[in-house]
């Protein structure tokens, strides 16, 4: 019976692991959310994903108004509502420019300084592993946003708050599930004995 235990709870902590590793988040730009707000119609969705040091960044836009674009930046850390300094540049690191349309995908080691922006750093400690707790716990906390600036719209044309993202069904199935095969088991063993 305890063989049982700990195959179970060696699956809930694997489950929990994964859980704990890959952490997300998504935002839709607008617009609207620029401080201050823009009239623009353009539109766009950000994800990020972070699994151990590694951050995710998956970005597509479309129908900027202003023209091409010419930066695309990662700013924490503050409320929704406010403008702060970028954390991370997405320019510069593969973003396409000068278009009004398009898709990005780019990974960032977070060990490494050249993946923040020094302002960043030297506010949070002066090291990448200060920046990188300092934008984990933005970005936790609801406070970080991914900006597309353009030549018309130089402070932003379009703002996407991030917000965790909630775990998929499966995964909350199979933490159910692990739990009640545990309950069992434990109730299986109080009746034998």
């Amino acid at each position: 019976m305890n063989r049982l235990y700990a195959l179970l709870f060696s699956g809930l902590l694997a489950m929990g692991a994964g859980g704990a590793e890959a952490a997300t988040w998504s935002a839709s730009y607008s617009g609207a959310d620029i401080v201050p707000a823009t009239a623009s119609t353009a539109s766009g969705l950000i994800s990020l994903s972070l699994t151990g040091d590694t951050l995710t960044v998956d970005i597509a836009f479309s129908g900027l108004v202003g023209g091409g674009d010419v930066a695309s930046l990662l700013h924490c850390c503050i409320a929704p509502g406010s403008n702060v300094g970028v954390a991370m540049f997405f320019s510069g690191n593969g973003f396409p420019l000068n278009v009004t349309s398009g898709t990005y995908h780019q990974t960032f080691d977070l060990t490494q300084t050249v993946s923040f922006n020094s302002a960043y750093i030297t506010a949070n400690g002066g090291t990448a592993a200060g920046a990188e707790a300092a934008l984990t716990s933005g970005l936790n906390s609801g406070m970080a946003y991914a900006t597309i600036h353009n030549a018309t719209f130089p402070g932003g044309e379009i703002r996407a708050n991030l917000t965790a993202t909630v775990p998929e069904a499966a995964t909350w199935a199979l933490m159910i599930a692990s739990f009640g095969a545990l309950g069992f088991a434990k109730r299986r063993r109080l009746a034998s004995a």
